[in-house]
């Protein structure tokens, strides 16, 4: 969108942008806002972990980290969405119209992701991604707002500077009229919650009782079906620990947002991202993270965290119990309600499955996120690998065939057109 065109701030689907977000399907999409992390860092990879309140020494001390079978530091599972350089070549006439800005005005909210894991991020690496829109659902008069939603999945496909697959990440989003959600009312009667010093007291004994399984291995042979992780709490939720994620994450790169002259550039560029103040100050919409007045507008009781959160802390809960020599191969989460400001989150789960895959001994698990009023707010499931006290320690998961063969076109394309020829694509 160019910085010429207005759009209102209460924006519509429409039929065309419907019909635009299908056709994107699979096409690798170039993306103009920079990689919050260029190289992966010793630091970054701590601020990251930081972020989340994961006090992890693998994440942290890189002396640490090589007492441990990765024998040195490595990311915190979730790292990768703050890397990741775009090769993706600039789009022609025709992708530029095709991919131009999408249910402009209209709210976005995160619902879900799935991850897959295939190897550690280690300090130094350069990791590449590509971007492509893996589908588009429309719902007629949904409950989430009452009216018109698309839901619309997009993927991020990581890889090494071989080609090797890192990660995956699938993410929804449920786009809703703003003025739909906000008539639909379905969280106006809810209040921010209050606390006395003996429900402060509790959230306290809470984080002291948090069990870091590090480096004392968690047997597959020890698991049973229906052990339950020791449980991880975070909250009660504060503007601060917004900001503090921020602080690892960045702005997030779908957002493009930055301070000061940042900002200005980007409201030039996607002004319904955008909207005035109390004050009249244009701010992004993105605000009502952290701003209650905008929240209030929206008709929602305070600001809330972002959906990635609760992943990244699910995350925190198995990286926790699986210790050290373990590897989380795959997490999905659901995002069922908002997580608003002032509330207390627990992180739990249980054993649901043991298996066998040749050397790999594999671990299911179910996790929530549920908040002081007994609300699940986040369901979801989890593949865990562990050591074998008969078949060793855990031998990473091969990724598929199409992702092996995806990873390495990536490059060579790369190399293709760096040297002036023609993308195999």
């Amino acid at each position: 969108m160019s910085g010429e065109e207005t759009v209102s701030a209460e924006g519509r689907i429409t039929a065309e942008d419907i019909e635009r977000a299908q056709a994107q399907i699979g096409i690798p999409q170039y993306e103009r806002n920079p990689v919050f992390n260029r190289v992966a860092g010793s630091d970054t990879i701590s601020h990251f972990a930081f972020g989340i309140g994961d006090d992890n020494p693998l994440w942290h001390d890189p002396d640490y980290g090589r007492t441990t079978r990765w024998r040195g530091q490595i990311a915190s599972p979730l790292y990768a969405t703050t890397v990741g350089l775009d090769d993706t070549p600039r789009p022609t006439p025709e992708l530029k119209k095709l991919f131009r800005g999408l249910f402009r005005g209209v709210g976005k909210y995160y619902s879900g992701a799935t991850w897959e894991w295939y190897r550690p991020i280690r300090p130094g690496e350069v990791i590449y991604r590509e971007y492509t829109t893996s589908d588009v659902q429309v719902k007629e008069n949904s409950s989430f707002s009452g009216g018109l939603t698309v839901i619309d999945s997009y993927r991020y496909f990581y890889v090494n500077a071989n080609g090797e697959p890192v990660a995956t990440h699938e993410l929804s989003f449920v786009n809703a009229e703003r003025q739909a959600s906000k008539k639909q009312g379905r969280n106006k009667d809810i209040q921010r919650a209050r606390y006395t010093p003996e429900d402060i007291e509790r959230i306290d004994a809470l984080y002291a009782a948090e069990e870091v399984r590090g480096s004392n291995k968690r047997y597959w042979e020890d698991v049973q079906v229906g052990d339950e992780l020791a449980p991880v709490v975070k909250g009660p939720l504060r503007v601060t620990d917004v900001v503090g994620f921020h602080i690892g994450w960045g702005f997030g790169q779908m957002y493009g947002a930055g301070p000061l002259r940042y900002g200005w550039k980007q409201r030039r560029r996607t002004p319904a991202f955008y909207t005035t103040d109390e004050f009249g100050v244009p701010d992004i919409v993105q605000r009502l993270h952290w701003d209650p007045a905008r929240a209030r507008e929206l008709g929602l009781p305070a600001p809330y965290d972002y959906g990635t959160m609760r992943t990244n802390w699910l995350g925190h809960l198995l990286t926790n119990w699986m210790g050290d020599d373990g590897w989380l191969v795959r997490l999905k989460t659901e995002m069922r309600s908002f997580n608003f400001v002032g509330d207390t989150t627990i992180c739990s789960g249980v054993v649901r499955a043991k298996s066998i895959e040749g050397p790999r001994r594999l671990v299911e698990i179910e996790v929530r996120t549920t908040n002081q009023r007994g609300e699940v707010t986040s369901p979801g499931t989890a593949t865990v690998l562990l050591p074998s006290r008969e078949a060793g320690a855990v031998a990473l998961p091969a990724p598929p065939e199409a992702l092996i063969a995806r990873g390495a076109n990536m490059m060579a394309e790369a190399a293709d057109r760096g040297r002036g020829g023609e993308s195999s694509r």
